[in-house]
């Protein structure tokens, strides 16, 4: 959801600002506090507490994620698309590198829901693969494990700048996962035809219904497709 509260916005922002020039990515509550001009109560009120404030600093870090993705220029090939993903992603890394942190980094106390809109963002871009034939998994798995490399190649840039400075390493790590996820060409990796037919089928559905079936139809249909594609 998009933030309009404007004092709530200001101390996300304050607390964003913190936490990027912060040597130890802290964030002080009294001091964002005192950047906005408010007092601590009025902290509690909006946020509940520091894990609040910095779960809401991590889901406006998704809006301006989200962003950036919807301004990216999207082509007629969805693969292409995607691998215009994957460097944008660690574009945003490199840009916000404690924002990010904080996004991605595992915090067993977090209800952000930054990751999981990230991942909801892929799979719909995973799904577009699908629908010309382009994709060997189903979305979600496939998204899942693109997720977990350009994440991980992320982190390990920011927070192993000299042991992971070679510009090629992120897409040698990006074809490697894209080859296992991705076909070259519909045909190539076609072991299992009535499963190739039903991801793309599916995936189409998902992009666009059809007035040719009624809504319990269509739904009954995904659910045979998914028996299919997940055996």
């Amino acid at each position: 959801m998009t933030e309009t509260d404007p004092l709530r916005v200001a101390m996300i922002e304050a607390a964003e600002r913190q936490l990027a020039s912060s040597a130890d990515q802290e964030v002080a509550t009294r001091a964002v506090c005192e950047a906005v001009g408010v007092s601590q109560p009025v902290l509690y009120r909006l946020f509940g507490d520091k894990r609040g404030l910095l779960d809401a600093v991590a889901d406006h870090g998704y809006e301006r994620y989200a962003a950036l993705k919807a301004a990216q220029e999207q082509t007629d090939d969805p693969v292409v698309d995607l691998h215009a993903g994957w460097d944008g992603h660690m574009a945003f890394a490199h840009a916000n590198p404690a924002l990010y942190q904080l996004m991605f980094t595992p915090r067993p106390w977090s209800h952000s829901t930054a990751r999981d809109r990230v991942m909801d963002l892929l799979t719909a871009a995973l799904t577009r693969c699908a629908a010309v034939g382009a994709l060997k998994l189903e979305p979600r798995t496939a998204a899942q494990l693109i997720l977990a490399a350009n994440v991980g190649t992320a982190l390990d840039h920011i927070a192993r700048p000299a042991q992971f400075d070679d510009p090629a390493l992120s897409h040698r790590m990006r074809d490697a996962v894209f080859s296992h996820v991705l076909a070259t060409t519909p045909a190539q990796h076609d072991t299992d035809p009535l499963r190739t037919a039903a991801l793309r089928l599916r995936a189409q559905l998902q992009l666009g219904a059809t007035d040719a079936l009624e809504p319990v139809e269509t739904a009954l249909l995904q659910r045979w497709l998914e028996r299919i594609t997940n055996p």
